[in-house]
């Protein structure tokens, strides 16, 4: 059998053709958050239930309670918080600046509906502890289903 030399695209130029193409998908994502431009990530979160109401915990480390904004609608829980960023004082001698400034942003679908009137949130050492209880009828509706 005679080698033969490969002709086909070269499979460099390939993956930076891959790569332009990622690249400019998240680069259209940016669209999509409300503070555009700016530096948005989202909060990490603990969502759980019991038979009585739906909890989440949100880590949001550096803000304060006015910085924090929570939105109910139709079951869809929105936390958002923004900090306004400082700027670097030309006296200082900065070696490094890392504090993260910005915002924080995530929509959370929940698993159950919820009472709006009866939620409650607080704030503590950078935990945003949200309590949800659920609607009168969602806590005590039991359906046996039969297996066929």
């Amino acid at each position: 059998m005679a080698l033969v030399k490969y002709g086909g695209r070269d499979p460099w130029k390939t993956l930076d053709s891959l790569r332009d193409e990622i690249n400019g998908f998240f680069e259209g994502t940016r669209q999509l958050f409300p503070w555009s431009g700016q530096d948005v990530s989202a909060p990490s979160v603990d969502v759980w239930e019991d038979g009585k109401a739906v909890y989440v915990e949100a880590d949001l480390p550096g803000f304060e309670q006015k910085d924090i904004d929570i939105k109910l609608k139709d079951d869809i829980l929105t936390l958002s918080a923004k900090r306004e960023t400082v700027k670097e004082e030309k006296e200082k001698n900065y070696y490094r600046s890392e504090r993260r400034r910005g915002a924080l942003y995530r929509k959370l679908e929940l698993p159950s509906s919820v009472d709006n009137s009866k939620t409650k949130a607080k704030f503590k050492d950078g935990v945003l502890h949200i309590s949800l209880p659920k609607r009168e009828e969602d806590t005590q509706r039991e359906i046996k289903i039969d297996v066929e």
